[in-house]
């Protein structure tokens, strides 16, 4: 029986070892991510470096779900990068009142503050946690004890102050962006509420020019912005317009804020006087006038990087509720006349299960290294990010030579005549069961689409085994795979294929996580023109092989291909957009 018990247990132990290794190699898996330490729940977990190095984690925690009782504010050590932590320290006791959201500060001396919700009157609304002082205390000992003392920030009574209990004043509101610092100045926003629970938002901001370097806290000068009795939103995004957070510009007193709306995309704001007054908020757009930025009732998180550009965090979906936030995509950002220009998205992160939820991050970047943490609110995870997609983001503006790394097919000019007189073999292509993936790249003539006329097919073996690509009766391109049992299909958004245009279309199959996306012209597409919510399509993970047989170019197809590629690997949005810049030579 013993004997038993430990062939059970080496079988297990194997069985973990390979599921490990089988997603170890993809950093964008979150299972591949370093736990951080929370007691359940966990949300909002950001890190403050200090000056020799260490990693302190803030976070809000607690036993129960988000809300419950005993959910506290607490911070956590790390001194080798996240890949150990301390124990739990609580910066405000889990017996109450309730205390969320912390944001932490390092300043010039080396001092940590956190800024949190504090339910400071105990005045029960409901949930207890997005109501009451703006509070802060700070750490002089990097993170291991705070201060006995709390603080309070001073919060101006506005216009959507409404809610009141026994004749004062209840501030309903949370604040999820992280303190920047701008020469001596510090600046961080937050949403104010005028409806319990989470209602009529609008967006308000901290400024301080003497914290970084103030030692007492009772002599910090505060300030809080705009001026007047209005926040940041706009009469036409309707009710929820929240979890407003900034990012600096080149310009002193230049900063742009970013919050989430329920219309599917997320709005922007900018200030050019340190926060007294905002333009209107807009839909936030790949570039001024451009597409708008599809993304859900999600945190949209906004960083500038210590190179000037900028990273942004979404959903790349059109929905309108707190749902479909897996997979994270990045868009990079560069400043263009006082405004942001955005790349084409990139998955950042995924998770296999695609109900789960990844969101609230924070961006820790040390000597060109990134770092990004997230949570799925009962796991919080710290993630190094490959720098190459970062650079891969922010190139995106430059042209750049094709990609030939897993170019297996390319076809151009007699090569191409001849397989379309002839046909080809088919090279084998990786098993997508085994998170493998594969790209199609073609320029295209498009005429009149007929719909259902393959343009390249592989199938064979009678069980239709291969890809095809396909004209639709919507004026789209289709691509549909299988192994000969399972399938998988997407198209290209509707509108985007004009009759007698040049066009470069890429099929981007993604085994890790499971999803297809195409890219027009270099424009990820991303549903709108098509009336979906997702531009990008999931697949069968239990599909294998799909390669092999004959590679066809058939004639009469109202799409005339002009060069092919093929790779037998997904290819980067980044990589996508390049070949496109790369042009049809």
């Amino acid at each position: 029986m013993r004997t038993n018990r430990i062939h059970s247990l080496i079988a297990c132990l194997i069985a973990c070892m390979i599921a490990t290794s089988a997603r170890s190699d993809d950093l964008r898996n979150v299972e591949t991510g370093l736990v951080m330490p929370s007691l359940k729940y966990a949300d909002q977990p950001y890190i403050a470096v200090t000056r020799t190095g260490r990693w302190v984690c803030v976070l809000t925690t607690g036993k129960g779900k988000e809300g419950a009782g005993g959910q506290h504010v607490a911070a956590a050590v790390s001194n080798d990068r996240g890949k150990t932590w301390s124990k739990l320290v609580a910066i405000e006791s889990p017996a109450g009142p309730a205390a969320s959201w912390a944001c932490p500060l390092v300043t010039k001396f080396g001092r940590i503050y956190a800024f949190y919700t504090y339910n400071g009157d105990s005045i029960h609304l409901g949930r207890d946690d997005t109501h009451g002082w703006y509070a802060f205390k700070y750490s002089d000992d990097g993170g291991l004890t705070w201060s006995a003392r709390r603080y309070r920030l001073p919060i101006r009574t506005t216009a959507c102050d409404t809610i009141r209990r026994k004749g004062k004043v209840v501030h309903h509101f949370w604040g999820i962006c992280k303190p920047i610092a701008v020469g001596d100045m510090v600046y961080f926003s937050f949403t104010k509420l005028g409806k319990y629970f989470l209602g009529d938002g609008e967006g308000w901001m901290f400024r301080s020019d003497n914290i970084l370097t103030e030692k007492d806290p009772t002599k910090i000068r505060w300030e809080m912005l705009p001026e007047g009795k209005s926040g940041i939103k706009h009469p036409d995004f309707g009710s929820v317009q929240e979890e407003h957070n900034l990012a600096a510009l080149s310009k002193q007193g230049h900063l742009a804020c970013v919050y989430r709306t329920t219309k599917g995309f997320p709005a922007i704001s900018y200030t050019r006087n340190s926060g007294r007054t905002w333009s209107a908020p807009e839909a936030m757009r790949y570039s001024p006038g451009g597409r708008i930025i599809r993304h859900p009732r999600a945190c949209p998180k906004i960083w500038r990087c210590g190179n000037g550009k900028f990273l942004f965090w979404c959903h790349q979906n059109g929905g309108k509720t707190y749902t479909n936030r897996n997979p994270v995509w990045l868009c990079g950002g560069i400043e263009v006349d006082g405004a942001i220009r955005w790349s084409q998205p990139e998955v950042l992160l995924y998770h296999d299960n695609p109900k789960k939820r990844m969101s609230y991050p924070d961006l820790i970047e040390i000597k060109g290294r990134y770092w990004v943490t997230e949570t799925e609110k009962e796991v919080a995870r710290v993630h190094e990010i490959d720098p190459s997609l970062l650079e891969g983001l922010w190139s995106q503006f430059d042209r750049k030579p094709p990609a030939k790394h897993g170019l297996i097919v390319d076809l151009a000019d007699k090569q191409l005549a001849a397989v379309k007189r002839n046909g080809a073999a088919m090279p084998k292509l990786p098993d997508l069961s085994k998170r493998g993936g594969f790209t199609i790249d073609m320029w295209i003539r498009t005429g009149n689409l007929k719909g259902v006329q393959a343009i390249v097919d592989s199938r064979h073996g009678g069980k239709g085994r291969g890809l095809t690509i396909t004209e639709t009766k919507d004026g789209t391109l289709a691509l549909a795979f299988s192994d000969g049992a399972r399938g998988g299909a997407w198209n290209v958004d509707k509108g985007l294929l004009k009759t007698g245009r040049l066009h470069h279309v890429v099929f981007i199959v993604d085994g890790g996580p499971g999803v297809i996306s195409c890219v027009v012209d270099g424009r990820f597409c991303d549903g709108a023109t098509h009336g979906r919510q997702f531009g990008w399509g999931r697949f069968d993970r239990k599909i294998g092989a799909i390669g092999g047989g004959r590679l066809k170019i058939p004639a009469g197809a109202g799409a005339n291909i002009t060069r092919l590629r093929i790779y037998n690997r997904y290819l980067r949005t980044s990589e996508a957009v390049a070949n496109f810049r790369a042009g049809a030579a």
